[in-house]
């Protein structure tokens, strides 16, 4: 059995009925969370995403319309305004 030494965080996810059901049929009831895991490592690099934080601190530009973009929504961010999936 192949050993990982990384550190691992539990998280709780709401998943559709029908979305868990077919990836336990997948990967097994005890393979979810690994799968979902490195489904997601990719968009979890946090080297490339200090980096290009750190890129967009040094551009006034980029700057700039990141605070127009924060300070341009006009609808609150609460239950009712967000991804529903």
């Amino acid at each position: 059995m192949k050993t990982n030494t990384s550190t691992k965080k539990k998280v709780t996810l709401m998943l559709d009925a029908k979305v868990y059901e077919g990836l336990r049929a997948r990967v097994g009831a005890r393979g979810v969370g690994a799968y979902l895991s490195q489904l997601a490592r990719p968009y979890a690099k946090v080297e490339e995403l200090e980096e290009s934080y750190k890129a967009l601190a040094a551009s006034e530009d980029d700057e700039r319309l990141a605070k127009e973009w924060l300070t341009g929504t006009e609808d609150p961010i609460d239950d009712e305004n967000v991804w529903q999936f």
